[in-house]
C-alpha cells in the first residue's frame, strides 16, 4: 500500500456482515442539543475543530459531562478495537456502547438514517470506502478535522472531513495447517480439488467489504482490473461449481473450530488468528497471494446527528493520536498516520514487526472504481454462485 494522491480518496472497508434490528426504540433527541441537552454538546454539534470548542480540555469536558459513546459493528478481535475502547473508557471515563459487533457497514448507514435523532443512534462508524462515500452523498456525516488532520496523506480523507481513512490492509489467504495438507498461496490455488468446501469468505460481499474485497483480488487474479470486477465475480462462480466455496461466513469462532479451514480476509484478522491460536495447537498460516494483490483502508465519520457529539469528536482525537494509531497496529492492522509516526519516532517499531509480509505494493481503487465495482457485484453475485 503507498499514500499517493491517485491511490484513493475512498479505500474499501466493511466488517462483517450480519442482520441488524433497526427498531425503532429509544426516545428523540435533539440534534443540537446532543445527550442531555446541555450547551456544550450543542457547540459540539456544529464544532468543525477541537479549537472551535476552546480546545482539546474544553472537549474532554463537554464529552466528559455527556459520559457515553454509541458505537456500532465493532467487533473485539477487529484491528485491535477491543484494546482501543477499553483504553478510551479507562483514559475518560465514558462509558461505550457498542451495538452488533458482527454487523456490516450498511448496517451502520442504515442506523444513522433510520434512527435519526434518537438517543440511541451510533455517534460514529467506521465503514468501507463505497460506504464512507454513500454517507457523505447522503449528508449524513459531520464535517470534522482532528488536530492532525494534516497529516493524513492526500486522497486518504475527504476535504471537508466528513470522513478519512484510519487503518487498512491487505487481503490475504489464511490456512488451518492441521487441517488443510498444503495450504493455498495464491487464488489459482484455490481451485484445486483437495478443496472442496474449504474455502470461505468473511461475509456476504454485497454487505461486507472483507468479503467485496476479496472478490476485488480474485478478479485482479483472474484478468480483471481495477475497473472489471467480474472475472473476481465469476471465480467465485467456479469455486462454488468446483464444490471448494464454503458458504460459511469466516470469523475468528470458525476459524478456531475448524469450520473455516481457508479464509479469505485482511492479513490483519488472519494474523491475529495465527498469533493467538498458537497456543491451542492451532497452525494458522498467512499469505498475501502474490496472483491478486490488493489493498484497502477502512474510514471513520461522525453522525450528523449523533446524540453524544462531543463524545464522538474525542473519539476520533483519540483514534488518531499515537495511542490510537499503534493501537490499531497491536491489531496487525496499518495505521493511516504510519508514516508520519514513524517521522516522528512515535511508531511502536516492535509491534510493525509483527505484520505480516507483503512483497511489492498493490492497487487500491478510486471512489469512482469501487463504487461501479460495488454495483457489479450487487447484480452478479447471487447468480453466481446460484449454481
Amino acid at each position: 500500500m503507498t499514500s499517493t494522491p491517485a491511490r484513493a480518496a475512498a479505500l474499501t472497508g466493511v466488517l462483517v456482515a450480519s442482520a441488524l434490528a433497526l427498531s425503532a426504540c429509544g426516545s428523540a433527541a435533539s440534534v443540537n442539543a446532543g445527550s442531555g441537552g446541555s450547551s456544550d454538546s450543542a457547540k459540539a454539534a456544529s464544532a468543525t475543530s477541537a479549537q472551535d470548542l476552546g480546545g482539546m480540555d474544553a472537549l474532554v469536558a463537554a464529552a466528559k459531562k455527556e459520559g457515553q459513546l454509541n458505537l456500532i459493528t465493532l467487533p473485539r478481535d477487529w484491528a485491535g478495537y477491543g484494546k482501543l475502547m477499553d483504553a478510551f473508557t479507562a483514559k475518560y471515563g465514558i462509558k461505550i456502547n457498542d451495538e452488533n459487533p458482527e454487523g456490516s457497514s450498511q448496517d451502520e448507514i442504515n442506523a444513522i438514517t433510520t434512527r435519526k435523532n434518537q438517543d440511541r443512534a451510533p455517534d460514529a462508524v467506521d465503514v468501507g470506502g463505497a460506504f464512507a462515500v454513500q454517507g457523505q452523498q447522503q449528508g449524513l456525516f459531520a464535517s470534522y478535522k482532528v488536530a492532525n488532520f494534516a497529516e493524513i496523506p492526500s486522497g486518504h480523507a475527504a476535504t471537508d472531513g466528513t470522513w478519512y481513512n484510519d487503518y487498512g490492509g491487505y487481503i490475504s489467504i489464511g490456512c488451518n495447517a492441521g487441517k488443510v495438507k498444503e495450504c493455498p498461496k495464491t487464488f489459482a490455488d484455490l481451485l484445486k480439488p483437495e478443496y472442496k468446501g474449504q474455502v470461505a469468505l468473511n461475509g456476504d460481499p454485497t454487505q461486507a467489504n472483507a468479503a467485496f474485497s476479496g472478490v476485488y483480488a480474485a478478479a485482479l487474479a483472474n484478468g480483471g482490473s481495477l475497473d472489471n470486477v467480474q472475472p473476481g465475480i465469476d471465480f467465485f462462480g467456479k469455486l462454488k461449481k468446483a464444490g471448494n466455496f464454503n458458504p460459511v461466513q469466516a470469523k475468528q469462532s470458525t476459524v478456531e473450530s475448524g469450520e473455516t479451514p481457508i479464509t479469505i480476509d485482511w492479513d490483519y484478522l488472519n494474523s491475529q488468528y495465527a498469533d493467538e491460536f498458537k497456543s491451542k495447537g492451532i497452525n494458522w498460516q498467512v499469505n498475501v497471494p502474490t496472483d491478486g494483490q490488493y489493498a484497502g483502508y477502512y474510514n471513520q465519520a461522525i453522525n450528523k446527528w449523533a446524540p453524544h457529539p462531543a463524545a464522538a469528536r474525542l473519539w476520533e482525537e483519540f483514534l488518531y493520536s499515537a495511542d490510537g494509531q499503534n493501537g490499531f497496529l497491536a491489531g496487525y492492522a496499518r495505521p493511516i498516520l504510519m508514516d508520519s509516526m514513524k517521522s516522528a519516532g512515535t511508531l511502536d517499531t516492535s509491534l510493525a514487526s509483527k505484520l505480516a509480509a507483503v512483497t511489492g505494493s498493490a492497487p487500491v481503487p478510486s471512489q469512482d472504481q469501487i463504487t461501479k465495482a460495488k454495483a457489479a457485484v450487487a447484480a452478479g453475485w447471487s447468480k453466481a454462485i446460484a449454481g
